[in-house]
């Protein structure tokens, strides 16, 4: 049987592992406002981090990107009189101590010419809906076989809408499908043509009865306990508990022994009686 001391050794290194790890920081990026910008146009690239210190570093197709702005757990790029140039793959690095822990998906930014008539969206039943009514979005245009693509803002990736169908059906609509909304069309020959973003809907998905929920915090907290953390918690737990219970047992032994099992002189039993000669 290990000794004592190395057996609260074990103990003592597993509580001591047992602390929080942190997972993990997951980056979101986006474009602000969404969808194909003309020349001389602007938009922000934000990045946001479930994070509560550290640094973000942007790259624009392998290169870093100068004058990024950061306040907290959001970084922001702005791209202000936009040319053919700020095309390309944008993507966010998160450092810790000047350590790359997590990094983001690339965003694509586009700029062509915007030569396409607006078109219009509008969403049925209404702006302000129930959770687990069916919206449907309609992006209306004049111009014929056209595709277009349905925003919304703070996600990376765009809605299709299918080909000559102008509506996109949102079932079972969540708290989570709030947001603003916009669409953008594009011809379908060789040289593809777009149009500029139609107006921007926001789609409130609120209960009506039920009381104005407090907004949730956009930045989660940065340490989680993992699962590999709770294991060592429960084994640390179980270890000290066993150990509580050999020392226990180790100090009712010591007890024992000394009150009722100490030996007399030449092994005559304690508490016993010499036996005097018997005389002749």
């Amino acid at each position: 049987m290990l000794p004592v001391t190395c057996v609260l050794a074990l103990g003592t290194w597993l509580v001591s592992q047992s602390e929080a790890t942190p997972s993990a920081p997951t980056i979101s990026i986006f474009q602000k406002p969404p969808g194909v910008i003309p020349p001389g146009g602007s938009i922000t690239i934000c990045c946001i981090c479930q994070c509560s210190y550290g640094s973000f570093v942007m790259y624009k197709n392998g290169d870093q990107v100068p004058a990024l702005e950061q306040s907290g757990s959001m970084a922001e790029f702005s791209i202000s009189s936009a040319t053919y140039e700020d095309r390309g793959s944008y993507n966010c690095h998160y450092l810790e101590g000047g350590t790359e822990v997590a990094r983001s998906t690339e965003l694509e930014v586009f700029v062509e010419e915007l030569r396409l008539p607006r078109p219009s969206l509008s969403v049925l039943p209404g702006h302000k809906v129930a959770p687990g009514a069916d919206v449907m979005f309609r992006c209306t245009t004049t111009y014929p076989s056209t595709g277009c693509y349905l925003y919304l803002e703070g996600q990376i990736r765009a809605q299709l809408l299918p080909r000559e169908q102008e509506d996109y059906n949102l079932s079972l609509v969540q708290e989570g499908d709030s947001g603003r909304y916009s669409c953008q069309c594009y011809t379908f020959n060789a040289s593809r043509e777009w149009s500029a973003a139609s107006n921007t809907l926001h789609l409130v998905v609120r209960g009506e009865t039920s009381a104005q929920p407090h907004p949730a915090p956009l930045f989660l907290p940065a340490i989680y306990y993992t699962l590999c953390n709770t294991v060592r918690l429960a084994l640390a737990a179980g270890l000290l508990l066993l150990l509580g219970l050999m020392a226990a047992e180790a100090a009712r032994s010591r007890c024992r022994g000394g009150w009722g099992s100490r030996a007399g002189p030449r092994g005559t039993a304690a508490g016993t009686p010499r036996q005097r000669p018997a005389l002749a």
